[in-house]
Formats: structure tokens, sequence, C-alpha cells
């Protein structure tokens, strides 16, 4: 099978698209991320730049055009400064900065008429012309043109939150998408769907058309005036319906009640299990209400009761000194107050480990909590009101008129569909929240059905405007392929129901006030579903976070800035199963599903359920169950199949389905790029293999019939969110590029399998380099090239006639890369080698854990083994190498399993520091045959301590080897026990 290559199977200016990826999660307004949340979206520069560099074809390919190897490394850095370079540049002080420019740039491609995209475009219609033998086209028009009609359309059969389709529409494909989850294929079609369809239309609401003219609405500029619009009238029409249960609050002192909440701040709470007290006691993380300089505030309790005119009186006072609080029927209770200015907030109630009543301070366990939850006894009490001062937030104290009519709201409707009770996400059901109704406050589920409710209402305005416009009703609705008046109804409800949606992420009890931006976070600030104790409850009345036409000016921004360049097409349905429109060859590129990763259906039912209110008529098929379908998630839960054993069967032969699928679909001329990120297990106490996320995507593919021609490693997390801040979060996704191996593929030789690899690998690799790829990351992207050679053969056959493994593959891959970077290094153990690697990087400091499993997959270990075996040091998120003074003092190599080469060397280092080289002849005794490679390590680590300037660390490994050869000496002299000489490393 002939085809060209394309630039991405053999160079990519991986610094300038990680370091963009990375920026890109600090971008918000008018980024499509904020459009709807959705929990694994790759970044939009990522996915634009492997979609242009598989479109793009490599000047290798042009032997006749590029017939030197300087001709090629010149047109390929050319590309390069297309698609991604760094500059430095002066800010407006002075200071010099590193700017990302180019195709991956968000601020080059995101300007109108972007010279820049016109310049990636051309490029593709240059390869596509040259290809079929014509004349490039040069005018923009022409360019725009020609990849309409001859490139092939692109492809996500998992589209998720809808990254991958929205670029390939960007660079000018039709664009195609599919997904299980209903809640992508909304968000998806919300950005590549509904946009070409009302391109350059004016919008039909009275107030736009009379203040501008109808030529000058651009792209989707006439969609989104209309969202804003009709988003303002729900909002107005809404607090008509409902504004008495946001009652203003008083700040002037006059008697006036004036100013706006923003947000009520509530603190669950349960009886007091202590008999003699019953209080009805607050759960609260943190009485600390703002921590910004010169405007701290924080809430004070106070224990007490109320007597018969209605006044608190606190406990210790002459009012309640005969009070026989639990005795004789009278619980104490709490009353909260403000607090601001110099003064230190009182310590939370509840953790981890449990919670303490203020009233008694008796220990109360979570279990308790978590029966008064079930039971339905589970309250809730207002700690605290925000509102809108001048300069500023004000902290009021707890109200009992806005307590009263918080409390006495009574929703219409609710959502009683049940929660998933997954013990790794989902926290909240263990506590007696098992519906999705019971996530919110009596008065959010008002609000949120009103607005629910007002989309089909304003759908039927905005209809009956478009018709006033001129729009002609077809009565075909959008999703039937309409475009008149019914469809345009559809689409910009469609959106605002995205603001309703948006909605209910600020507005439900598991939001909580963030103290250092004194605002309202959402309900998804981690992946899952947690209790949150205190919680705040916003106000969508308001104009502060948590609003609704805030939440509808997030999604218009998004809507202005479509590119509406091509045509797209989002489809639901189950990625392993075929469809009619798959007879058209496809460029493809996915992010499947990460083995064992987040059941994201479990999560996307919080939106699911006020989406189907919304906009369910509009999309009956869609949303035609109850909850988000669940059974055929691809991923690897043992939760939902019972055992982790079925689930990995599940997953590795749904992958496998998905994969041959995608190989009869590709264009051939075209690579497969596939995106994976995940954690890598290893073999089990009887060295039986198993089967790893990353053994499973290499697999599956090579079962499907692809060949990998690369792998690149794409980083695209920033170390600011939550989740990465107190988990082992991955840092890098890993692109991998594949092409279908032909059927008559050849088997091969264990033999020439290596022969094939001492002889090309090199090569690719010095390529690596000369594309200036970050070392944590020349491992990982070695496994693209090594497993080129693997995955072409149909089989490569041992000595003895069976199939080589991906991960003896793999081991063999690592082990020509060793060789490539230092001779010595080739006969290290897998851990080794992975310390010395990041020792280079990061000495004995601490580092992310996404860059530590990053590399672990690529040297074939994993976090968790290094760290049993004692050399390594694994939290919150952070890892470090053990230092010698670390190590186990009573360290026994022949009771120890796993011992690495590095921990021997660091050992016999310490040894010889502490007990002299007696002490590490010793120790050398015991160690058995091994001992010469902890010389070899040595003379590795100080020639690298020496590079680095690193003096004192060279000293140790200086020292370790100049003394050898007496330790060694002594070491013969020592006599070993029976059960020295039996251990074997």
């Amino acid at each position: 099978m002939t085809y060209r290559k394309k630039l991405i199977e053999v160079s990519l200016p991986l610094e300038a698209i990680n370091v963009e990826s990375a920026r890109e999660k600090s971008i918000r307004h008018g980024h499509p991320s904020t459009l709807h949340l959705w929990w694994a979206r790759r970044p939009l520069a990522a996915c634009r730049a492997v979609l242009w560099a598989s479109l793009v074809d490599d000047p290798s390919s042009w032997p006749e055009r590029f017939p030197t190897e300087e001709a090629q490394n010149r047109e390929r850095q050319r590309l390069f400064d297309i698609l991604g370079r760094i500059e430095l540049e002066k800010d407006k002080k002075g200071n010099t900065k590193q700017v990302v420019r180019g195709l991956v740039s968000w601020d080059e491609i995101n300007q109108p008429n972007s010279a820049l995209l016109l310049e990636a475009q051309r490029e593709i219609a240059r390869c596509l012309a040259w290809e079929r033998g014509e004349e490039p086209p040069t005018k923009p028009d022409a360019i725009r043109d020609y990849i309409a009609k001859y490139a092939p359309p692109a492809y996500d059969p998992f589209c998720g939150g809808g990254s991958i389709p929205l670029e390939a529409q960007r660079l000018g494909l039709q664009a195609h998408g599919s997904d299980l989850n209903p809640v992508a294929v909304l968000i998806t079609k919300a950005l590549i769907e509904i946009p070409p369809k009302f391109q350059d239309k004016p919008p039909v609401n009275p107030d736009s058309r009379q203040k501008q003219k109808i030529s000058s609405w651009e792209g989707a500029q006439g969609l989104a005036a209309d969202v804003r619009y009709y988003g303002q009238w729900m909002r107005d029409e809404a607090f008509k319906r409902i504004g008495y249960l946001y009652p203003m609050v008083e700040t002037n002192h006059k008697g006036t009640k004036d100013t706006k909440v923003i947000a009520w701040l509530w603190a669950r709470t349960v009886r007091c299990p202590n008999p003699a007290c019953g209080c009805q006691m607050p759960l609260v993380r943190s009485f600390q209400l703002s921590t910004k300089k010169g405007k701290e505030a924080w809430v004070e309790p106070f224990v007490g009761d109320f007597n018969t005119e209605g006044d608190f009186n606190h406990k210790g006072t002459e009012d309640t000194k005969g009070d026989d609080f639990g005795v004789s029927g009278v619980s104490p209770k709490i009353r909260f107050q403000v607090k601001t200015g110099k003064g230190t907030a009182p310590d939370g109630t509840v953790n981890r480990k449990g919670a303490v009543c203020l009233a008694c301070n008796t220990p109360v366990l979570l279990e308790h909590i978590r029966r008064e939850g079930k039971a339905g006894r589970m309250d809730s009490q207002l700690m605290a009101i925000v509102a809108e001062g001048q300069g500023g937030r004000v902290y009021l104290s707890p109200d009992e008129e806005q307590e009263y009519i918080a409390k006495k709201a009574q929703p219409e409707w609710k959502p009683e569909t049940e929660l998933s009770t997954h013990s790794q996400y989902m926290a909240a059901p263990r506590y007696g929240m098992t519906k999705h109704a019971d996530l919110f406050t009596p008065r959010q589920l008002v609000a949120l059905t009103t607005f629910s409710d007002l989309v089909s209402e304003t759908r039927e305005k905005i209809k009956a405007d478009a018709v006033a416009a001129g729009i002609p009703d077809d009565d075909l609705p959008l999703n039937d392929g309409g475009i008149g008046a019914t469809a345009y109804a559809d689409a910009v409800a469609t959106y605002l129901a995205f603001g309703v949606d948006r909605l209910s992420d600020r507005n439900s009890t598991i939001c909580s006030w963030d103290i250092s931006r004194d605002s309202t976070r959402n309900t998804f600030a981690r992946q899952a579903i947690p209790i949150t104790w205190d919680f705040a409850e916003a106000n969508p009345m308001s104009d502060s976070t948590g609003n609704f036409n805030g939440a509808i000016d997030w999604v218009v921004e998004v809507i202005e800035k479509s590119s509406c360049s091509a045509p797209g097409q989002v489809i639901q349905i189950d990625a392993t199963k075929n469809h009619k429109n798959d007879s058209i060859a496809k460029l493809i590129s996915s992010d499947p599903p990460y083995y064992d990763a987040i059941p994201y259906a479990d999560l996307s039912d919080f939106f699911y359920v006020w989406m189907r209110r919304s906009i369910g008529s509009i999309y009956p098929e869609i949303f035609n169950t109850l909850l988000v379908p669940k059974t055929q998630e691809m991923v690897a839960d043992h939760f939902r199949h019972g055992s982790k054993e079925k689930a990995k069967q599940f997953f590795e032969d749904s992958l496998i389905q998905v994969f041959k699928r995608v190989n009869q679909i590709n264009d051939k001329d075209y690579p497969v790029t596939i995106y994976y990120a995940l954690k890598q297990t290893e073999t089990d106490d009887q060295q039986n293999v198993s089967s790893t996320g990353w053994e499973t995507i290499l697999e599956g593919l090579i079962q499907a019939n692809f060949s990998i021609d690369g792998t690149w490693p794409l980083r695209t997390e920033l170390s600011n969110r939550m989740r990465g801040q107190d988990s082992n979060a991955l840092a890098s996704s890993i692109v991998l590029v594949c092409r279908p191996r032909p059927a008559d593929a050849p088997k091969a030789s264990r033999r020439q399998f290596l022969n094939e690899l001492k002889r090309d690998l090199p090569q690719a690799l010095k390529l690596l380099q000369q594309g200036n790829i970050a070392p944590v990351d020349l491992a990982q992207a070695s496994i693209g090239p090594g497993m080129a050679i693997y995955s072409k053969y149909a089989a490569i056959l041992e000595s003895n006639g069976t199939s080589m493994g991906v991960r003896t593959a793999l081991q063999l891959i690592n082990q020509i890369l060793d060789e490539f970077l230092t001779e010595q290094e080739g006969e290290f153990d897998s851990d080794t080698r992975w310390a010395l690697t990041w020792f280079e990087q990061y000495q004995f400091n601490e580092a992310l854990y996404g860059d530590a499993e990053t590399l672990s997959k690529a040297k074939n270990t994993s976090i968790q083994g290094m760290v049993e075996a004692g050399i390594l040091e694994a939290k919150a998120g952070k890892v470090r190498l053990l230092k010698r003074e670390d190590l186990k003092t009573d360290w026994k190599p022949e009771k120890d399993e796993r011992t690495p080469i590095w921990e021997i060397t660091q050992h016999l280092i310490h040894t010889l520091d502490k007990n002299g080289e007696t002490g590490a002849a010793e120790l050398l005794a015991k160690l058995g045959n091994k001992a010469d490679l902890a010389k070899e390590l040595a003379y590795r680590l100080y020639s690298l301590c020496d590079r680095k300037g690193w003096t004192q660390e060279a000293i140790a490994y200086n020292s370790l080897v100049t003394s050898w050869p007496e330790i060694t000496r002594l070491a013969n002299e020592y006599k070993p026990s029976p059960e020295q000489l039996s251990f074997s490393l």
C-alpha cells in the first residue's frame, strides 16, 4: 500500500503546541469550552495541530520537489512556522516574554478573516492539488472551495465536547461527530451543526432589526443576538413569576431593603446523637467567608436558646443558667453572626473523619450523619448572606425572613430520577441524596423549572417573530434538517437550554463558596458529585456569578465567534455500530474513553434531566430515555459490570470493534489519529501480564489491522485545576498515528524485529530531537517508530513459535532507546531507567505526578510499583525520588522482592557514607552478581551530575566508584550465609 507521508508521521513543533494547549485552559470569554461544561475536552490547539499535520504532506514524500535532506528540513521548518512557533516579545512594560504564534495560537486564528488561518488552508489545498496533478488555488474563496470539494470529511466517533470536529470545520473540512451520550451530541451540534445553517442571517428579534442594518450581520452574529435578546426576555419573565422568592436586603442602615443578594450561604444540619443535647448541629467545613486583604469576614456561631419573646439568649449568660438542655426537652440552638475585620474564624465542625457538635462538643461519626440523611432528617440553616456592596461584597448575618422565604418555595415539578451510586464519584447518595432533585433546594428547583419551561414558551415567541421577519415557515424542525422559522426557533431554544444548564451548574447544593474570590464555585469543580456541607445558593436574578443573564452571556460569546466555515453533522450512535454515513471515506481523529476512566454518563445525567425538560420535544430521538444511556458506555467500570474482569473484557471487545469500524471507513490517503491518556499497571506476582490501558489501546489497534506509525506526547493540562492539586492526574495526552496494515502483511522473527529496531529507530530519534522534543517526552514518543516496525507485521514470532506481545515489544523498544542514549543504561531495569530520566530533570525535588506517569508508561513501569520498591514517594499529586537519608534503615535485600539497581546504588552510597568501606562491602556481598551494574550506574550518574553542575551529588557517585576496588576486595573476604548465597536478583 503506497501513500504520501504526512507531516504528523515525521515531526511536529511540540513545544509550541504544548505551550499553547496549556495556555488555552485559561482562555475564557468566547472560547468554545465555555459553551457548556464537558469533563474531558481536548485543547483546540492540539486538535487543530493534529488535524492540519494529518492533512499536509511531509516534504520527504515529494523527493522530486525536495530532493535533498537539507531541502526537506528547510521546507519542514517553513511548515513548522505556519503551524506553531515560539517568539520572544516585549510587553508594554518592556519585559520579555514567550509568545506562541501560528495556527495553534487561539489569538491568531480567532481574528476575523484570519490571514494565518488562510495560509494554513492554502497548504492543505496545495497538497490536494499536487496529488491531483493540478495547480494549487491562490485566492481565498478558491482555496476554501477546493478544500470543500476534494478534502475528506473529518469524523470523530467519540466527539464528547466537540473539540476535534470543531477544529476540522475551522480548517474548512466537512465535520462529522457522533457520541452515545446525548449531552455530548447536543454540545457538538451547537458548535458545528447549528451555526452554519444560519450563517450571515440577521436576527429576528424586533430590537436588533431596528438598531442595525440587515446586511451587517456576519457568521453567527445574528443567531447570537437573538439568543441574547430572548435570554433577557426569559429572565424578565422569570422575575415576574418568581422574583418574590429573591428579596433584597438592607445594607445602608436606613431601613430600606434596596440591595440585591448575591448568594445565601447555608450549613447542612443533623440532630446531635447525644441524648443530653439533641441540638440540630450545623455541619460546616469552614466558617471563613472572605480572605481578601482588608475585607476579611467570617461567621461566628453562638449556642443558646430563644426566650418566650423570641429573643436569642447565648449559652452561659444569666438568661440561660436555668435551662436544662436535653433533659427538660429544651435543645440548644445555634445562631450565626457575621464578623468582619481583624480576627480569626473558628474551626469548622466537620471533616473527612467526622463531625463535632457545637453545643456539647460531642464527636460525631460520619455514619451517624449518613443515617440521618438517609432517614430524611438532614436539614439546612442559613449561615450568612452575601450582597452587592459599593466596591465589593457585603457579608450579612442571617435573616429570619430571608430563611422563611427560601424554605416556603414549592416546586411544581422536580427531577425524581435516580442518582448513580458509584462509590468513587458519587458521594451525595451516601447521605440520603438519592435523586437528582435532592441536589437542589426547593427555591433552586422552582427557578430551574421556571427557566426550563420558559425555553418552550420562548421558542413559540421566536417562531412568531421569525415569521414576522420574513423567514418562511415550512414546519420542518431543526432535527429533521429544517432551516425555516420552525428550525430557527429550535436553534435559538437549544442555546437557551444551554443557558439553563449553565445555571444549574451554579445553582445546586453542591456549590461551595470560594473565599479567595468571593464567588460561588460550580457544581462540577471536580469530576464528581461530592457532598458539600456548607453550600452557596446563588441568586439567579442578581448580576453576579450564578445569575441567568451571565449564563446566557457565556453562551452568546461562543456563538458570536463560530467559524461557520463548513457544514457539520452530529448523530447519536454507539461507536461500535455501523452507520449509513460509513460509506463515505473520512479522515478519522478521535479521543476514545480511557480504560477505567470516569463514567461520564453518570455525571452528565445532572444536565440531561434539565435538557430533557427544556428541549426534549425538539430532539425526541436524542432524549428518548429517562437518563443518559449507560450500558454501552465504553469504559472499564467494575462498578457497572460487576467485576474488574468483566469490565476489562467489555472495554477490550468494544475498543476492537470501534477500531475495526474505523479501519473500514477511514480515507486510506490519510493517517488515523487517536488520543489517549491513561495509567499503566504491571505484571502480577506470577509474572502474568495484566492488561493495562496502554497495552489495551495498542493491542486494540493492532488487532483491528492498524500499524502504529508514531506517538506524540501533547501536554494539555494546567497544574491549577482542582483535580491536579490533590490527585494523581495525568499531564499529557498521547496521540497515536496509525495506518491500515495490508491484509497480506508478512510475519517476522524476533531477531528480524530486533535488527530492524536497531537499524531504523536511531534515525527516528534524531528527527524527534530535531523537533525539540522535551527530554521527559522523548521516551514516550519513541514508542511510535518502534511500534511502527512491530505493527507492520501480521505477527512477530518468538523462538518457540508464539506471537510476541505488545509488552515484550515495548520492552525491546525501550532497550534500543537506552542504547541510543547511553550504552550502560540498556542493561538496567525499568525502575532504574525511569529514575535516571526523572533524576536528570528534577533530581530529588518534587514534580507533577502526571509527568512521572507519562514517563513511567514509556519505561514500562509504574509509580505505585516504584513506591513499593522504596525509591519513590508519591502523594498529593506530586512525586519525588527518595533521598538517601530517606531510605529504609533496616533494608534487607535478601527479603526485598523488587530491588532496582537505583535502590542498590543509593543504599551502597549511603552505607559507604555512614559505615565506611567495611559496611558497604558487607552489603555488597549480600547483593550477588548485580553489584557491577551498580558501579555502571554510578558512572552514568557521575557524568550526568558533572554535566548539570551538581557538585555535591557528583562527589557521592565518584566516591563509590573510587572506593569500588577496596569494597570489592573486602566483600570477597565476607562469608555470606546460605540464605544469602541463594539470593538472586
